[in-house]
């Protein structure tokens, strides 16, 4: 990946930053939109340009991350720029999307060829905007699926420290999840070896209940993991999005990822990545 290339990142959230943070030092050039004056500041402090969302130009660009997600109008950066993109003679463009827009399969496995049966209007959204940027003409797009996003900040560990942790029992029911810094480096593998039209699941090598998480990351602490409580109980306070989140049982295949790209997942499993964190939260481990 040459020095010279320009990373247009559109939406620059946890999973664009992390990719922002590994490719800047090898030379790269990165914009991102923003919309609020503090996204801005966050944007410049990681060695980033920012440019204002209405106001930024594609042209500018070698490569194009999308991670701003549709909403009830379609896809806001596809709507407002994609006849721009279509002519800007990009080397790449990669999508943020979901494993949501598989639905419900009772537990059985998918991969990238797997029917599309979104269950919330969210996750349809997302099946409409990977339609539209794989169908927009001259434009190198690549289309990722993320599982569960976890990393620094945002684990498991964090819900047991800040005492939010509850242990759900769903028997049969399994997460597939994938550590933020794997995000990264399955994007910047694709950078390196461009495939149009493709489509990768993101995740690592083990779905899990999260009942299983909860309690490692307790193991980690030190702590007492907390009582299993059946969902059916669970669920009553939970809110409309946690509860979305318990609709769709599917065990996600990564193949493609680590055959295709070549990708070696940093943190196969969530026992690797919560170690990690873990040991640079000053933590020790077994």
């Amino acid at each position: 990946m040459a020095g010279t290339s320009t990373l247009l990142c559109f939406g620059y959230g946890y999973s664009a930053r992390a990719l922002a943070k590994h490719l800047i030092p090898a030379g790269w050039r990165v914009i991102s939109t923003y919309r609020r004056e503090e996204a801005a500041a966050l944007i410049e402090a990681d060695g980033a340009e920012p440019a204002a969302f209405d106001r930024v130009d594609p042209a500018q660009a070698t490569h194009i991350l999308i991670s701003i997600p549709p909403g009830s109008d379609g896809d806001p950066v596809l709507n407002a720029f994609g006849a721009a993109i279509s002519e800007t003679g990009l080397a790449w463009l990669g999508y943020l999307s979901t494993t949501g827009v598989y639905g419900d399969t009772g537990g059985g496995a998918v991969d990238e060829t797997s029917p599309l049966n979104p269950a919330s209007d969210r996750s349809a959204r997302r099946v409409e905007a990977e339609a539209g940027w794989l169908s927009l003409d001259g434009v190198p797009a690549h289309i990722f699926r993320l599982a569960g996003i976890y990393g620094p900040g945002r684990s498991a560990l964090d819900h047991i420290q800040a005492g939010r942790a509850r242990r759900i029992d769903k028997p049969g029911f399994a997460f597939s999840r994938i550590h933020v810094e794997d995000i990264a480096g399955v994007l910047a593998a694709s950078v390196g070896a461009p495939n149009p039209g493709a489509v990768y699941n993101v995740c690592d090598n083990e779905p899990a209940p999260q009942a299983d998480v909860i309690a490692y990351g307790c193991e980690l602490l030190g702590v007492d993991a907390p009582p299993l409580i059946p969902y059916d109980e669970a669920q009553r306070d939970m809110t409309g999005m946690a509860r979305s989140f318990w609709q769709d049982n599917r065990r996600v295949s990564n193949a493609r990822i680590r055959n295709e790209l070549g990708y070696p997942l940093k943190y196969p499993t969530y026992r690797e990545g919560l170690r990690a964190i873990h040991m640079a939260e000053g933590g020790l481990t077994y």
